[in-house]
């Protein structure tokens, strides 16, 4: 008895983009499984019809099973209403290899030299046009595998990318000798440049890594270049790390002088005495110092200088400092003669103790003084006539 319904469904691995089911020419009524992540496209007389997605369908075809052995017999028991199934996986391959058959040559962006580098690392794919993947790269095969594929993208891939690398590297100035620190932005321009060459054949390039640069060390211009590249970087290093010491010394240095502020401040503050008073204790140890006040006038100390150098501490240091220096600064009077009468002959004032009149010579007869003020009495009396004071008998 002929069978009356089929069920169809992926039988395949992960690792298959494209399978196609080997159950062909099925009957009407036939349930058509697509799993997740999949869909399944419906050819029928070598034209591929319908798409599903993920579900369960049930497929209308022309292939009725008692009318189709009548048509079968007339065909060699063929059935004249061909159709099959293809199966897409819409997962995304991971970790695919990749990496150049050559070097690339091109020339240096920063130094100028011409240098040959090669490249390699991995990508991820995923089918996207399903339609597009089976017209152009499986026609009539019933399998495309990822080690298939990748055979397929070899040829194309070194063509397009070594291209490809050298126009990111002279457009991007992108330094050799800092190529590994860049490998991130690297992969990304590249990636941008191949994406639109995959999706011509139905292929989404999802992930696109370089994860090694091959350079051309040994190569003696390479290891010229390289040595002169390093000497300049490490003499950049040093300068910067001299200017960082400069900049912490400096730093250090400011912070103990804002310590020593601070201690200093806070010593004054539990002696009881501020800044200013401080300034005129230095002022007036100086000025002690000094052996004699009238050299420490001649440095330019006015006298109202130790008043202003604050509060009452420099008033009363000031004001010490003021007397000092105006006695020193007073002239020094010389004492007056003490006049003990007036010479009889010529009228000259006598001072005390003279026998002889110092204008003409005569001999003093000494009148008697006031014992208090020295007033010479010249008349009789028995109290100074100036002070009041009691004449001696």
């Amino acid at each position: 008895m002929a069978q009356i319904a089929d069920i169809i469904k992926y039988e395949g691995d992960n690792s298959t983009f494209v399978w196609k089911h080997p159950r062909e020419d099925f009957n009407s009524l036939t349930q058509l499984i697509v799993h997740e992540s999949q869909e399944a496209l419906f050819f029928m007389n070598g034209q591929a019809l319908d798409l599903f997605g993920p579900g369960r369908y049930t497929l209308e075809t022309e292939n009725i099973p008692k009318i189709g052995r009548l048509l079968n017999r007339a065909t060699g028991d063929k059935t004249p209403f061909h159709c099959e199934v293809y199966f897409i996986n819409k997962t995304e391959q991971m970790s695919v290899k990749w990496g150049t058959d050559s070097k690339v040559q091109y020339l240096e962006p920063t130094y100028g030299f011409p240098i040959s580098i090669g490249a390699s690392g991995e990508m991820s794919l995923r089918a996207e046009d399903s339609r597009r993947l089976l017209v152009k790269l499986v026609g009539t095969e019933s399998v495309l595998d990822r080690q298939t594929l990748v055979v397929f993208f070899r040829a194309f891939l070194m063509t397009k990318v070594k291209s490809y690398i050298a126009q990111v590297m002279k457009s991007s100035a992108i330094n050799i000798f800092e190529i590994d620190q860049n490998l991130a932005e690297f992969s990304d321009a590249l990636k941008k440049m191949l994406v639109s060459d995959f999706a011509d054949y139905g292929v989404a390039l999802e992930r696109f890594f370089v994860t090694n640069i091959l350079k051309p060390d040994g190569d003696r211009q390479y290891e010229k270049f390289k040595e002169l590249y390093f000497r300049q970087y490490a003499d950049i290093a040093e300068a910067k790390l001299r200017q960082q010491t400069e900049i912490i010394h400096a730093e250090t240095e400011a912070q103990k002088t804002v310590i020593d502020s601070k201690a200093q401040a806070t010593k004054r503050a539990q002696e009881g005495y501020t800044y200013q008073q401080e300034r005129g204790f230095d002022v007036a140890e100086k000025v002690a110092q000094n052996e004699a006040v009238g050299e420490f006038t001649n440095m330019g100390v006015g006298l109202g200088t130790m008043a202003g150098v604050g509060g009452a501490v420099g008033g009363m240091v000031g004001g010490m400092m003021n007397d000092a220096v105006g006695a020193a600064q007073k002239p020094q009077s010389v004492p007056a003669r003490q006049s003990v009468g007036f010479c009889e002959n010529c009228g000259s004032p006598l001072s005390a103790g003279t026998a002889f009149c110092e204008n003409c010579g005569a001999a003093v007869s000494v009148k008697p003084a006031c014992k208090n003020c020295g007033y010479v009495f010249e008349n009789q009396g028995r109290f100074c006539p100036k002070c009041g004071t009691r004449r001696e008998e």
